[in-house]
């Protein structure tokens, strides 16, 4: 069987530019601006816990939210740098050190655009829920944990990112609280739990509660009244200038240790960009290429590191706040980007009076919002689907992402394989079936003394392909010929394959026959470059149940003494 590869590079851009006009402009202007407003704390609170300056948030979603508009499969998406992130960069920021990490975002980068190109934008498929849900809700909870020390104004050098560590260090630390800081996270959070959404969409809650932070701030700071931790204070401001790209020092002897969490960034990267897609989908009724969303959002991670940004990805908050104001097409993600780096070239020395407790009530909120908190739901679902769901909960929440992922995804495929597995029978062909396949039914047949006939129902696969084994036990001895219909199956592998042909084999050896019929065009190749219709004879592969007793009659050496119902369905 040959393969044609085909790739067309062709973002979503080049399709809105021809009927551009003046009206859909405003649109996304008016889009844009609001998106850029919403992506300015949160850019910059995703950074700073993600343990690199803020400025560095600010520089992802420039460059990031350009390039990913620009060239990616979706209209609407607002690329950046996102809550998922934080935990998973932290950890390697730490573990590896900064310039390892940005490493290791251009290797996951080159990941994505390999996935692109392979075509493998469909990956989200091969991640249930119940794992999305619960390392989303895992990597929730830890976000919430780490933002505790600014939120609280604990007296903490520095909050670990893992769990046990962190309860750790918080309750050593419950007696340092500083009230004003506590007042102030909470009055932010509050302010942003409870602002209006009709409101919202003119301003959006974290900006509000930013603006507010910062002027309460710097009046309580300059009359003495308290003193507030600061972007000023902790960071020295940030930069009021246009980025410019440099080198990144690479440690070829330690560059394959950065494989397994560059791998890490990737997938994550993937799961939430293609889960933006589909969230944007089903709020426009438009449909995205995954592939070249894949592709935008490799080159997004592959450029944005050189110039100091982080990982980043779809961004499915700011892309609903994109297309509920608004938005038509990719420029308004492009006037968020180009938005932010003229607040970046203008406004930057005002974030020096932005306080960190302002900012932890800003991911406080994120992590509320991120995770699905309904444990009502779990008593309407499979349990084998909550045990899924749990467990990676506990395993992101204890241990790490990559593990969670990993158990998780394993657990589900054997959940998977069992349930497959039970589906699949091995069915006597008997004249009871006349009544309970009659609908169906295309003919009486007749079976010659010495053939028995079986149906496959289900998949043939791996997980199910030891049921062929009772063939051997069901047919006795004075049975000559046995008639395999394969119609019903729905999943032929290897597996099934192999064990057909050692079914052949064995039945072989006990001086019976197998016959296969009803196989499809597509399961008949497969049966034929398996070469099982060489092996068994082309004679005994044959269409349909009718030719098959056909075939049987005239191997028969004596005529049918008893004679036998049975139906094709």
């Amino acid at each position: 069987m040959q393969y044609h590869y085909h790739f067309r590079f062709h973002p979503k851009l080049l399709d809105s530019l021809k009927d551009y006009n003046t009206s859909l402009f405003s649109a996304d202007l008016f889009a844009g601006l609001t998106v850029g407003i919403v992506a300015l704390p949160l850019a910059m609170a995703f950074a700073i816990a993600s343990g690199v300056p803020p400025q560095s948030g600010l520089i992802t979603a420039i460059f990031a939210g350009f390039i990913i508009s620009a060239l990616g499969g979706t209209k609407l998406c607002i690329g950046g740098p996102t809550g998922a992130y934080i935990v998973i960069l932290a950890t390697i920021g730490a573990k590896y050190g900064i310039t390892n990490l940005l490493i290791c975002t251009v290797m996951a980068g080159v990941l994505l655009v390999l996935m692109g190109l392979l075509h493998l934008g469909q990956v989200i498929k091969f991640f249930p829920m119940p794992l999305i849900t619960g390392f989303t809700n895992g990597i929730a909870v830890l976000i919430f944990l780490t933002q505790l020390k600014d939120f609280f104004g604990l007296s903490i050098e520095k909050m670990p990112s893992h769990f046990f560590p962190a309860i750790q260090t918080l309750w050593e630390s419950r007696y340092t609280i500083h009230t004003p800081t506590m007042l102030l996270a909470t009055g932010c959070l509050c302010l942003i739990l409870l602002w209006p959404k009709k409101w919202g969409r003119i301003l959006p809650a974290p900006f509000v509660a930013l603006v507010l932070s910062a002027i309460a701030t710097l009046f309580l700071n300059q009359q003495g009244i308290a003193h507030f931790e600061t972007i000023g204070s902790k960071f020295g401001g940030i930069p009021q200038q246009m980025p410019m790209p440099s080198g990144l020092a690479i440690d070829w002897d330690h560059l394959s240790d950065l494989l397994s969490p560059a791998l890490t960034i990737a997938l994550l990267g993937a799961i939430e960009s293609l889960l933006c897609a589909v969230v944007a989908d089903n709020l426009t009724n438009e449909k995205h290429d995954a592939n070249q969303e894949l592709i935008a959002q490799g080159i997004a991670n592959m450029v944005v590191p050189f110039f100091g940004g982080i990982a980043a990805t779809g961004a499915i908050a700011r892309t609903a706040t994109n297309i509920q104001n608004g938005g038509k097409t990719p420029f308004a993600g492009i006037i968020h980007a180009l938005a932010l780096l003229l607040v970046l070239l203008v406004a930057a020395p005002l974030a020096s009076y932005i306080p960190m407790a302002g900012l932890a009530a800003i991911l406080v909120s994120v992590a509320i919002k991120m995770g699905d908190w309904d444990i009502r739901k779990a008593k309407h679902y499979p349990k084998r689907d909550t045990a899924v769901l749990a467990l990676t909960f506990a395993l992101t929440v204890l241990f790490d992402l990559t593990v969670a992922v990993q158990i998780g995804l394993l657990l589900a495929g054997l959940f998977f394989v069992t349930r497959m597995s039970a589906q699949t029978s091995l069915n006597q062909l008997t004249p009871a079936h006349a009544k309970l396949f009659e609908s169906q039914s295309i003919a009486g047949k007749t079976l010659p003394q010495g053939v028995n006939a079986y149906r496959v129902e289900g998949a043939l696969f791996f997980g199910s392909a030891d049921k062929l084994d009772e063939l051997l036990h069901l047919a006795p001895e004075e049975v000559h010929t046995i008639i395999l219909q394969l119609h019903r199956i729905v999943l032929l592998d290897t597996t099934g394959l192999l064990t057909l042909e050692l079914l052949h084999h064995k039945l072989a050896a006990k001086h019976q026959r197998l016959m296969l019929c009803g196989a499809n065009s597509a399961m008949h190749k497969l049966l034929e470059d398996a070469g099982l219709v060489d092996l068994l004879s082309a004679q005994n592969v044959q269409p349909d149940l009718a030719k098959a007793i056909e075939i049987a009659h005239e191997y028969a050496n004596t005529q049918p003494v008893k004679i036998r119902e049975i139906i094709e369905t």
